[in-house]
């Protein structure tokens, strides 16, 4: 950097700088008993570790008034690769909502993961001690790096997958930070010896201009929306059944949801062909798109600083050359591939090994008792007796897996005893209702310009209800809410969407084709409830009469001249 003309670094870039490898004063702030919260610097580094500091908006007014401080708490996300953990493991996940939340409750994340909401600050360390010991951690789940890695939950018709799930896992060790902070301040590690040199080899002492997000996916199955990631890995596989062949992987990169309303220099974007590598040098690969976004990105705008921008303002054969580069690797012309669904398939299914697997609806992902179903207690009792394991799905949905077919009458049962078994009732998740998605936007998260997982459900019933009046009820069509634009529940890849512009008041997309593979498009702009159905009705008397056989209802809308198809997100604000 010339003296001449400096940079003026974001100020994300100052506070890591500064932070001792994500140190900052943590722990200093964890014994501060005056106050629930933790240093503004520290707010930001505690990402890295897996947690976000939020505060209870519906009651800020009400504590204001009594001249107290906002009720402040924290939201902590596991780190756990493909979304896979154990009976006993998700035992002791649901002990630890019990003991160390507000809420008591759990939410499954479109990272495939889970999350605590409402820990105060003295349960911090009692919870991520308490995944350290059942083998799990909330390092790197947050901040400037590589997060939690998503993988194909498809066990039902893939021989291979296992070894591509394997591979996920791997590249989430392997690109996990090296910093001993997370050790020391939570865990009671030993700390670095006087003059003893901390290093970490892939980010640097710096880490990454901004998050970084990582998928698997194997076709025809695009449940991870890998073209939505930084980094994508796209199975190739050869031959059938007992013979398939784990070949290698379709690299792509660049895919990313966040914009920011009005600024048109922002938007989403899916991922490009980087090219074929074998499965071999499938991590290698992957290290070097780190490092060479870690080099490229822009360290001056965090606006601007994920992965799409770097590929969009220095071209993707310079971006491949970087990480050559920084690999050895040459990577060659990408493979075809197909995919057919982009949602899960709820109910039972049955696997290559003749276990079942059962995917559960979990509307929103947040698993809580109430007086309809009982989701939290129900799968407690299912993991006291089940055999296989749990995979959360990147759609905020759980599939109890590898059930024996001597197990499948009892644990079916025990979905119906606690109202878990929506997805096995005729009629009893609708269409719209099983591809939704929503983030968790008010009353916690800082950026929530409206409602979305409190209020999506009884938008559903309305727009279920129109759906029965146009014949269309039985129609699959991927519908995603947020409540700003970050895009946290994908929505920019949904044949529908909604995105929180302010109180009661969205901006609503149409036009990406239910697969992943295409973005939407603004159709209107800060409407609410009575205009989305209004318009709605409308669109859905059209699809209804004018449609072609087959013809999903994001490619409808394209064709009719509805909606301009979106090709590239540098098109997404075009007319």
């Amino acid at each position: 950097m010339s003296q001449d003309n400096p940079k003026k670094l974001a100020v994300n870039e100052g506070i890591k700088t500064k932070s001792n490898y994500l140190r900052g004063t943590i722990s200093e702030g964890l014994q501060d008993k005056i106050t629930g919260a933790l240093a503004e610097d520290d707010t930001q580094l505690t990402k890295f570790h897996g947690f976000y500091q939020q505060d209870d908006r519906d009651v800020r007014d009400e504590r204001r008034e009594q001249k107290l401080e906002p009720l402040y708490s924290f939201m902590l996300r596991a780190r756990v690769p493909g979304g896979v953990a154990t009976a006993e493991q998700w035992l002791a996940i649901d002990k630890m909502a019990e003991q160390y939340t507000l809420y008591g409750s759990l939410r499954l994340t479109t990272r495939q993961t889970f999350q605590y909401h409402g820990m105060l600050k003295p349960n911090i360390k009692n919870v991520i001690s308490g995944l350290n010991d059942i083998g799990l951690d909330s390092l790197a789940a947050c901040g400037d790096v590589n997060r939690n890695i998503l993988c194909n939950t498809n066990p039902v018709e893939s021989y291979i997958h296992q070894e591509v799930y394997e591979t996920a896992k791997a590249i989430s060790e392997h690109l996990l930070p090296k910093t001993r902070a997370y050790a020391e301040i939570w865990l009671d590690g030993e700390k670095l010896d006087i003059g003893e040199e901390e290093q970490e080899p892939i980010y640097g002492p710096t880490y990454l201009p901004r998050k970084f997000k990582a998928a698997v996916a194997i076709p025809p199955h695009n449940d991870v929306d890998v073209y939505t990631n930084d980094l994508g890995l796209i199975a190739i596989v050869e031959g059938e059944g007992k013979d398939a062949k784990l070949l290698g992987f379709n690299v792509v990169v660049g895919g990313g949801m966040g914009s920011t309303h009005g600024d048109v220099t922002t938007y989403p974007r899916l991922a490009t062909d980087l090219g074929f590598v074998s499965k071999e040098d499938a991590i290698l690969v992957s290290e070097g798109v780190v490092k060479a976004q870690r080099d490229l990105g822009n360290r001056e705008s965090r606006k601007h600083a994920r992965l799409k921008y770097t590929i969009d303002t220095v071209g993707i054969d310079a971006f491949r050359d970087a990480v050559v580069a920084h690999t050895g690797v040459a990577l060659s012309e990408p493979k075809p591939v197909t995919f057919d669904l982009q949602g899960d398939r709820l109910g039972w299914t049955k696997g290559v090994d003749n276990n079942w697997h059962l995917t559960l609806f979990i509307e929103n992902g947040r698993i809580i008792d109430t007086d309809e179903r009982q989701l939290k207690t129900g799968l407690r009792e299912i993991a006291k007796v089940h055999k296989g394991d749990f995979r959360m799905t990147a759609n905020q949905n759980i599939i109890i897996a590898n059930v024996p077919e001597d197990e499948k009458v009892m644990i079916e049962g025990l979905t119906k005893q606690y109202g878990l078994h929506r997805t096995l009732d005729e009629g009893g998740v609708s269409p719209i209702r099983g591809n939704s998605m929503a983030c968790v936007a008010l009353p916690t998260c800082a950026l929530a310009m409206a409602e979305s997982e409190r209020y999506l459900p009884e938008l559903i019933d309305k727009l279920d209800e129109l759906a029965i009046k146009h014949g269309i009820a039985e129609q699959d069509i991927v519908l995603r809410m947020t409540g700003c634009p970050n895009g946290c529940a994908r929505p920019f890849a949904a044949e529908i969407a909604f995105v929180g512009k302010g109180p009661g008041k969205y901006n609503f997309y149409l036009g990406a084709d239910g697969l992943g593979t295409r973005l939407n498009k603004m159709y209107r702009e800060n409407i609410g409830e009575a205009e989305i159905l209004a318009e709605l009705d409308s669109l859905f008397g059209r699809y209804a009469s004018e449609r072609e056989q087959g013809e999903r209802f994001g490619d409808f809308v394209v064709r009719a001249g509805i909606i301009k198809a979106t090709v590239e997100g540098k098109d997404f604000h075009a007319a």
